[in-house]
């Protein structure tokens, strides 16, 4: 048996960037904040925080890159993925990101009042199509 599932609650550093793949696939990226506080051995109260890139892809994506934006708090579950290439200086460079499949819109963007769930592999709109309308949201 084997398991492979992150989930993360935190928040945007910038804006999303979208970009579309030769064969017409929406790709979105963005990274999140999550913070720790924590008292180290002397008694002090230390605070951490830990940066994760997040790839989304198809219609999940277009929906982040059109209502996510920096400072927008954020649940993403998905899995995590590590990708090699050579750089230009002859090294083998690595990166880990998360690969979401659910991301969960927390608070508006507004107030923080209310929060929008989207799943990768579910139907998103009432015709179940995909697609979505500014209305249908309610932030």
């Amino acid at each position: 048996m084997a398991l492979n599932k992150v989930m993360i609650i935190g928040r945007l550093g910038a804006d999303p960037e979208m970009r579309y793949t030769a064969n017409g696939s929406a790709v979105t990226e963005f990274r999140v904040a999550a913070g720790e506080t924590y008292t180290d051995r002397g008694g002090q109260r230390q605070e951490r925080t830990e940066w994760f890139r997040v790839v989304v892809y198809e219609r999940l994506a277009e929906i982040c890159a059109q209502h996510l934006t920096k400072g927008r708090q954020v649940y993403v579950e998905g899995r995590l993925q590590t990708r090699s290439w050579d750089g230009q200086d002859g090294q083998k460079h690595y990166m880990t990101e998360v690969i979401a499949r659910t991301v969960e819109f927390l608070g508006s963007a507004r107030d923080g009042g209310t929060s929008d769930s989207f799943d990768a592999g579910a139907p998103v709109g009432a015709d179940g199509a995909g697609d979505i309308e500014p209305d249908d949201l309610p932030f």
